[in-house]
């Protein structure tokens, strides 16, 4: 084998230079996906703040800021996916119930902040689906039956 001035093989320099070359796009990797997680969690969060001024002015009052980032996200979790499903629909009809099982289980009317918070919610997270639901939600017997 030949050895340089410095008594090391240029097969340990190639080696070197493979694993400096290797962990340079390892942390260029890392350094990516950190980088497009944080522009979610900024997305995440203004969007955070507007559903909870908008609840607010609603006269509602908010969930904590990080319960809605973790539940909603950036683009607004399960609430926006296909809105206007048969299944999601009739979840939402089962928790306007008035809580009793079986044969005496019986719609009520609701009060209207529950389903103006659907609304706020997708007007901010997937406005471009509101249309799915608002025909339905239109249609339910609401009322100001919760006193403050």
């Amino acid at each position: 084998m030949m050895a340089t001035s410095h008594g090391v093989s240029h097969h340990q320099n190639r080696f070197v230079y493979w694993t400096a070359a290797g962990l340079l796009v390892v942390f260029v990797v890392i350094g990516l996906l950190t980088f497009s997680s944080g522009h979610a969690s900024n997305k995440a969060d203004d969007k955070a703040d507007q559903l909870i001024k908008a609840l607010k002015d609603a006269g509602a009052t908010a969930p904590d800021k990080d319960q809605i980032v973790r539940v909603l996200g950036s683009d607004g979790g399960s609430v926006c996916q296909d809105p206007g499903d048969a299944l999601r629909k009739a979840t939402l009809f089962a928790q306007l119930m008035n809580g009793a099982t079986g044969p005496g289980m019986r719609p009520v009317v609701a009060d209207d902040r529950v389903v103006k918070g659907q609304i706020l919610i997708m007007n901010i997270y997937c406005p471009d689906k509101l249309d799915d639901v608002q025909g339905y939600l239109d249609d339910l017997k609401t009322g100001d039956v919760v006193k403050q």
